[in-house]
């Protein structure tokens, strides 16, 4: 028990650190956007990028590993969507938005520190061959789904073409495109290159946790905490026992190699699944307090998930 304190305690730290700096205005809050910007558009894409030129494609690319994390993110958006629209009378668009907050993980933000602290540099080919389709897979789906269910939706295929120019534009994409043809290439850097992407790579763990603790402030807990708290339930819970399920017993995946894509799923709401429902100008509520909800109960819930596949 001491040791998931000891992989936890210190992840959670530097997200209260955080919150606290911009609640107290230690820290500016319009700091905390410039900050996530950065680890997304700048450090995680060289992290990827430098992870991708360094796999071994033939043992990190794993369809029994990345399909269980998309089937189980997939069963989250269709069962959210369906609970908020029957049991809680939710707008089809608004429904939509709240499927999206079940299914979207904090890949990034949350996802690789706290995997990277548990099982170490090793995990992160695995988990990086799961994040390469994450953001353009889910976000072209939801953008999808959402155009069909709402009355008021653009053309399918006006849709779709926004849904690709945002996929194109996707910086983590870029990263890694580029390592993943430079892997296939055989291309090596010069030292000078390799640093640089080191210490960039260096920057995502500490900026992205104290970006998303100050992050959190704009979130409060309104009227739709319950169905937020089911959506949770949803994310935390379910998405990675489906894909625990799927990996292990039927797949019959090693758990020394599974736990890196169900712990991955284990992961709270992305900030994105708010950016989604702002976007749309639907459910914006409901997804923030998925994010707020998911981020705080997952101090609980990874613990759990982390015990669970040793």
């Amino acid at each position: 028990m001491f040791d998931l304190v000891n992989v936890i305690l210190p992840v959670f730290a530097i997200i209260g650190v955080g919150y606290l700096a911009v609640r107290f205005r230690l820290f500016p809050a319009d700091g905390t956007k410039a900050l996530v910007a950065f680890v997304n558009n700048f450090a995680t894409p060289c992290l990827l990028c430098e992870a991708m030129l360094t796999s071994d494609f033939s043992s990190t690319f794993n369809p029994a590993i990345i399909w269980p994390f998309y089937i189980g993110a997939l069963f989250s958006l269709l069962s959210g969507g369906l609970l908020a629209r029957r049991l809680f009378r939710q707008r089809p668009g608004e429904s939509v938005a709240s499927g999206f907050a079940a299914m979207f993980t904090n890949t990034v933000l949350i996802g690789i520190p706290v995997i990277q602290r548990a099982y170490g540099p090793g995990a992160l080919p695995t988990v990086f061959s799961i994040i390469a389709f994450h953001a353009p897979m889910l976000i072209t789906l939801g953008m999808l789904v959402m155009e069909v269910a709402r009355r008021d939706g653009a053309p399918l295929r006006q849709t779709a073409a926004v849904a690709a120019v945002r996929v194109a534009q996707n910086p983590l994409l870029w990263g890694v495109a580029i390592g993943a043809l430079g892997n296939r290439l055989g291309i090596k850097l010069p030292e000078p290159g390799t640093a640089f992407l080191t210490m960039m790579s260096a920057a995502v763990l500490p900026a992205a946790l104290f970006g998303l603790g100050g992050a959190l402030n704009e979130y409060r807990i309104s009227e739709s905490w319950g169905i937020a708290s089911l959506l949770s339930l949803l994310k935390l819970i379910i998405h990675p026992a489906i894909a625990y399920v799927l990996m292990v017993p039927i797949l019959h995946v090693p758990v020394e190699m599974a736990r890196y894509g169900v712990l991955l799923a284990a992961m709270p709401a992305g900030i994105n699944a708010y950016v989604f429902a702002t976007y749309y100008d639907r459910g914006v509520n409901v997804a923030a307090n998925v994010v707020l909800i998911s981020t705080v109960a997952s101090v609980a819930t990874i613990t759990f998930w982390l015990y669970v596949l040793g």
